[in-house]
């Protein structure tokens, strides 16, 4: 195969992972959001298909592999401002997810439909249903699906300020999730944590890839064959 057709394959495969997490993600559907059961059986499918799981098993393959670069002088300011509104909607982009990502979502008063208050997550994660409500706001987080502190260790420290803050920003690095399953994973890669609803992990896998891709990140050998796992298992036809 050509150089020209090759990359024309890669690029095909990265326009496909790019337009499928454009709106919400592999989990959501015609109303935005899967309808998840309380309680998800761990063999059940997974949220993605062959297809999608091959075309990230393409781009993963053209991420670079090296090794970590580790902490040094990472700080979380360096990613710009918490929750910016960076798409200058008026709203900041804790809530922007929120409101993407929870169902019968309603909002404070005199906000301009920008603060949610209350709302139900199906959590991706562990496939429970949680209901939000401002005054236990801890309930439900934002979880950067690669955390900025692996995006500094594989790449973002190179990275302009303009381009880390859109990093911390970008509705495709996000999701809200059940917020003890987010501290449980913490700064951790694929390699070192995946969420406990194993049918979630081949869409959080391609998410992560998208991600290192779009910001020119790399993976590390250990992470590269987790996700490589993972994307390999949603990758053969049921």
């Amino acid at each position: 195969m050509s150089r020209r057709r090759r990359s024309g394959g890669i690029g095909a495969a990265a326009a496909l992972l790019s337009l499928l997490l454009a709106a919400g993600g592999y989990w959501a559907n015609e109303r935005g959001l899967l309808d998840l059961p309380d309680a998800v059986q761990q063999d059940e499918p997974a949220s993605l298909s062959a297809a999608e799981a091959q075309a990230a098993l393409t781009v993963l393959a053209q991420l670079p592999v090296k090794q970590d670069a580790g902490r040094n002088g990472y700080e979380r300011e360096l990613f710009g401002q918490r929750w910016a509104d960076v798409d200058h909607n008026g709203c900041d982009t804790r809530n922007d997810i929120l409101a993407r990502d929870l169902t019968q979502v309603q909002h404070k008063p005199g906000t301009r439909q920008c603060v949610v208050t209350a709302g139900v997550l199906a959590d991706p994660y562990t496939g429970r249903t949680i209901t939000f409500s401002k005054t236990d706001a801890a309930a439900v987080q934002i979880d950067h699906v690669v955390s900025l502190s692996n995006a500094w260790r594989t790449g973002a420290q190179s990275l302009s300020p303009e381009a880390r803050a859109a990093l911390a920003n970008d509705p495709t690095n996000l999701l809200a999730v059940d917020g003890p399953t987010n501290q449980d994973k913490g700064d951790k890669d694929a390699a070192q944590w995946q969420p406990p609803r194993v049918a979630a992990r081949c869409a959080l896998a391609a998410r992560q890839v998208e991600v290192k891709r779009k910001y020119g990140l790399w993976v590390d050998p250990p992470e590269r064959d987790a996700l490589e796992r993972e994307l390999k298992r949603c990758a053969t036809p049921r």
